[in-house]
């Protein structure tokens, strides 16, 4: 079993869940788009694009699903549901849930299948790079979400006792 893999799951499924949570705190989903001065994406957005980026980059990539990712409509949309949103990132847990757990040990140390940014990078450090990227999205949907609605209860974002599980 590879571990780093295992434990990069964990991470990962984590986040997402935690994207889930926010999300379900919305009200309604005309909310789900709407975005505040000098903020660029709306939590609809932030949302699709990292549902897309890990069912692109873990489950297409590294693990054959055929997903085709349409990055430019993760952030030019401008409406859609609560459920729809909601379906995508459960779609991007399965692709994690799936795919990483059994990812052989010397994956990890091999370059990725594609060049990152236009360069070669270590699966492994890709890995790490995804599951900080979804925590960074993660914490502006929490924030976007208090002030767009006003409500300020915690979606439990992060529970530290899913790494002890």
């Amino acid at each position: 079993m590879n571990e780093l893999a295992r434990d990069l799951s964990v991470l990962l499924v984590r986040e997402v869940e935690g994207v889930r949570r926010e999300i379900e705190l919305f009200s309604d989903d005309a909310s789900l788009w709407r975005t505040l001065p000098g903020v660029t994406n709306s939590a609809g957005n932030l949302a699709m694009h990292l549902a897309g980026n890990l069912q692109h980059y873990v489950g297409a990539v590294l693990g054959g699903t055929g997903y085709v990712r349409n990055r430019d409509a993760e952030f030019s949309r401008r409406s859609g549901s609560k459920a729809e949103i909601l379906a995508e990132l459960d779609a991007a847990i399965k692709a994690v849930r799936g795919v990483l757990p059994g990812l052989p040990a010397d994956r990890i140390d091999a370059p990725y299948p594609e060049l990152v940014n236009g360069s070669p990078i270590r699966t492994g450090l890709f890995l790490c790079h995804l599951a900080t990227h979804a925590a960074f999205h993660l914490g502006q949907l929490g924030y976007l979400r208090r002030v767009l609605t006003g409500d300020t209860r915690t979606s439990g974002p992060i529970p530290v006792r899913v790494l002890t599980e």
